[in-house]
C-alpha cells in the first residue's frame, strides 16, 4: 500500500519503445513479506539495447547480485528504480544520472522495478507518453518535412485529479 506521495511522478521508459516491449508486467505480492507477485515488469529488448534512467536520481547500486548485473537509482523520499539482466553497466554508485542518461545495455531481456521506501510499486501508470500531432504527407513521392518533436506528457494523480505535467 502506497501511504505516501511518490517523488517521481512522471518516468521515461528505460528502453525505446522501438528496441523492446513489457512482457510481464507488475503483479503485487499478496502480502509485504510473502513470495509471489512480480515486483516489477519484465522487457523482451533487442540485445545491446542502451537502457537509460527513467528519472533523474543518484546511483545507489551498480554490480552484480547472485550473477546478475543491476543498477539501482535513487530519486530522493525513499523512490528507487531497479534495472536488472544488464550485460554492461556504465554508471558507479555516486554517480548523479539525468532522466534519459544511458546508464548500461540490456541483454535479451531487461527487470524494471519502482520501490517508495521497502513497498514495490506499480510503474506503468507513471510512464510518460509521447504524443505525436496527426500531419499529411506529400502524395507525389517527395520528401516529407521532419515532424516536430515535443517532450513527453505525463498524467498524473495529484491530490485526486487527474493533471498533466510536462
Amino acid at each position: 500500500m502506497l501511504v505516501s506521495v511518490l517523488l517521481v511522478s512522471c518516468l521515461l521508459s528505460p528502453v525505446a519503445p522501438d528496441a523492446g516491449h513489457i512482457v510481464a508486467g507488475f503483479v503485487a505480492p499478496p502480502c509485504r513479506f510473502c513470495a509471489g507477485g512480480h515486483r516489477g515488469l519484465d522487457y523482451q529488448v533487442v540485445p545491446g539495447s542502451a537502457v537509460v534512467a527513467a528519472a533523474g536520481g543518484t546511483v545507489g547500486f551498480a554490480g552484480s547480485v547472485a550473477g546478475t548485473r543491476y543498477v539501482v537509482i535513487d530519486h530522493g523520499s525513499d523512490d528507487r528504480t531497479t534495472y536488472g539482466q544488464l550485460t554492461d553497466i556504465a554508471v558507479r554508485v555516486g554517480d548523479a544520472v539525468r532522466a534519459g542518461q544511458r546508464i548500461g545495455t540490456s541483454g535479451a531481456t531487461m527487470y524494471f522495478g519502482l520501490r517508495q521506501g521497502d513497498e514495490p510499486v506499480d510503474p506503468t501508470p507513471l510512464f510518460a507518453v509521447e504524443q505525436r500531432r496527426p500531419r499529411l504527407v506529400p502524395g507525389d513521392g517527395s520528401r516529407p518535412r521532419p515532424a516536430a518533436t515535443r517532450p513527453p506528457t505525463c498524467a498524473a494523480t495529484v491530490a485526486g485529479t487527474n493533471e498533466s505535467r510536462r
